[in-house]
């Protein structure tokens, strides 16, 4: 077996899976059960939240050593699945190295959903959260009209390349002008922190938290600090958009504004 490409498919599989939000221990186990399929001694694979380290050794061979920087973020568990059925499949024997590998490449490219789907699901989301919070037809009207514009506002600040933190900044920002407006001049009586707090929540950071979470009770501790510090760094993104969004919209209109 060519233990080079076998390394380099260990590490792409635990890229694809750090990159889409899986947990360290999970990503660390995977590169491990693939590296056992090498005709080395030892095999020692570190993960990071921003980096991937993976050894292969042997007294009487020349060791092989590949590092990965990982800077992406995203959740889609949708390709961890792809990852680990495919780390099945050749850890049983079932799948020679080479296919594996143009397999995860398959994976790092695959796209589940269309990004007109994904807004749409935000658009969804706003609704039907602010159903559940007690809104009427007028607030989920109002929360459908909201999330489409953070939607569309975040999609486009994704398009030029702005980072997640102005990126979600921006989104939060657009809802409370969005809702503030449309209470100030169109539905009188509606009701904002309703519209406000439903169209939030697809902005809100639970996996990425529950994910350090788990790292931390797995004993991965430098792992679950940088996570929950990106949540809280979403967290405090959404914060500061809809902060900053109500702010200015009271300073525009000198006060005047329907709470």
């Amino acid at each position: 077996m060519n233990d080079k490409l076998l390394v380099e498919t260990a590490v792409l599989a635990g890229e694809v899976m750090l990159v889409s939000g899986a947990e360290i221990y999970r990503v660390e186990d995977t590169i491990k059960r693939i590296l056992q399929n090498a005709d080395r001694r030892t095999s020692e694979a570190i993960v990071l939240s921003t980096g991937i380290f993976v050894t292969l050794n042997d007294p009487e061979l020349e060791p092989i050593t590949v590092i990965r920087r990982v800077t992406d973020r995203s959740t889609n568990l949708n390709k961890v699945y792809l990852v680990n059925n495919v780390s099945r499949q050749f850890c049983s024997g079932n799948m020679t190295v080479e296919a594996a590998y143009e397999e995860l490449q398959k994976a790092c490219k695959a796209q589940q959903y269309r990004p007109w789907m994904k807004n749409a699901g935000v658009i969804c989301v706003s609704l039907f959260f602010a159903l559940l919070l007690g809104g009427g037809a007028v607030d989920c009207t109002a929360a459908a009209f909201a999330g489409a514009l953070s939607a569309g506002v975040i999609w486009m600040s994704g398009r030029i390349r702005l980072n997640v933190f102005c990126q979600t900044s921006l989104g939060a920002f657009s809802i409370a002008v969005a809702a503030l407006m449309m209470k100030q001049w169109v539905f009188p009586d509606l009701k904002r922190d309703i519209v406000i707090i439903g169209c939030i929540m697809p902005l809100v950071p639970g996996v990425i938290f529950t994910t350090a979470i788990r790292d931390t009770l797995n004993g991965d501790y430098a792992a679950g600090a940088a996570r929950i510090m990106e949540a809280a760094v979403v967290a405090l993104a959404v914060a500061a958009g809809v902060g900053m969004g109500m702010a200015l919209f009271s300073q525009v209109l000198g006060g005047a504004v329907i709470w």
